[in-house]
């Protein structure tokens, strides 16, 4: 292939992508370590030409990335270019000053190279807990495929086989008697108190410090066409889908944000990112064998458990029949293969929702696989020439 035609190709089916790192503990491995490797894939993906490097926020599980401001500022002191940024901070387990002045204390050493995004897990989360709702089968519903993409039936919160560790760990997360805000009154605070213009009831003026005044993006974070979806609409803000987490919500995802869409100074048009599960490797088999403990992880964290070690595909057993079905619709939207497959599915996910940026996560049990399979996609999607642009 000539030049010309080299950068035709990526002119005209790519746009930038971006990493999303759970920090996973491996069977065999510690925390400690899964913090280094997310430094390690950090500094991999600035020198790849990856644009953001965001950190999740999970507590009480096999994963280390329980304190995200603490990891963010972790991750920038180590880099030098690249943008880091949360996905997202559950905002049901944290005040809103607390969030502000947290990112301004990292603000203030990195300037403008922050995202902060924000989610309605906590929220989501307590309703959950306080409907009860009694655990039911995985729907046996067709998978449609739209324009190349897999879209699976809708996976229901009701499904979960047992909220009991849930419901523990929300109760650990707060004091006593706490309850959390309005998730539209709290998100408006925070850019209330990134504005400099935070009242209280009262009517008295409060300025974060630091937090007032700094270069950070705000973003809002969901699985469906709900809240979050259009609130980030009306208020102008960027917004990411989690196709990766919700594959079967992500077309009513992506349009209630447009839908909403209402332009804002910094954002005059609509700006979507869409997430998607891959592992990459040089062929197909060795993809498909390292991706064969993904559906393990899920059902871990689906069966109430949490979030398990990420097992050896070497040693695990496979999962049983029932086992497979609670995890279909996840493992039949991870995207696994060569560099060229994934490539060719993430340009369909990209084609079909419109996203302006795709954000990858990808969980393998040895690191090293994990590199590779950032590697090989970054060479593939043509990250240099995007860069360069």
């Amino acid at each position: 292939m000539s030049t010309a035609e080299s950068d035709n190709q990526w002119r005209t089916r790519h746009v930038p992508l971006s990493i999303l790192d759970l920090s996973p503990i491996s069977s065999g491995s510690t925390p400690r370590q899964a913090i280094r490797n997310t430094i390690e894939l950090a500094q991999r993906a600035e020198s790849w030409g990856y644009r953001r490097f965001w950190v999740a926020e999970h507590h009480f599980v096999r994963v280390a990335s329980s304190s995200p401001a603490t990891l963010i500022g972790l991750i920038a002191a180590a880099t030098e270019t690249i943008r880091v940024g949360s996905a997202a901070v559950q905002l049901g387990h944290h005040t809103s000053a607390s969030v502000v002045e947290a990112f301004g204390t990292i603000d203030a050493l990195y300037p403008g190279r922050l995202d902060l995004g924000l989610g309605r897990s906590g929220h989501r989360a307590d309703q959950i807990r306080s409907a009860g709702v009694p655990p039911v089968p995985a729907p046996e519903r067709p998978i449609e495929v739209r324009d190349g993409v897999v879209i699976p039936p809708p996976f229901s919160p009701g499904q979960l086989l047992d909220t009991t560790r849930l419901s523990a760990g929300l109760a650990a997360l707060k004091l006593p008697g706490a309850q959390a805000l309005d998730y539209t009154e709290q998100v408006e605070q925070i850019r209330d108190f990134l504005d400099g213009g935070y009242r209280s009831a009262e009517g008295v003026a409060l300025h974060a410090v630091p937090g007032e005044g700094a270069d950070i993006e705000l973003w809002l974070f969901g699985s469906s066409g709900g809240d979050s979806a259009r609130l980030a609409g009306r208020l102008g803000l960027p917004f990411a889908a989690n196709y990766h987490v919700s594959p079967g919500t992500i077309l009513e995802t992506v349009a209630a944000y447009r839908e909403s869409f209402q332009p804002s100074p910094r954002h005059p048009k609509p700006y979507l990112v869409v997430s998607a599960d891959v592992v990459v490797a040089p062929d197909h088999a060795t993809a498909e064998h390292l991706a064969s403990t993904y559906g393990h992880w899920v059902y871990s964290i689906r069966s109430g458990a949490g979030a398990a070690d990420y097992q050896d595909p070497d040693t695990a057993q496979p999962l049983s029949q029932q086992q497979q079905r609670l995890v279909r619709d996840r493992t039949t939207t991870q995207f696994v293969g060569t560099p060229t497959e994934v490539a060719a599915r993430l340009t369909a996910l990209q084609q079909l929702t419109g996203a302006d940026e795709l954000v990858i996560t990808s969980v393998t049990h040895n690191h090293e696989d994990r590199l590779t399979s950032h590697r090989l996609l970054a060479q593939e999607w043509g990250l240099s020439h995007i860069r360069a642009a």
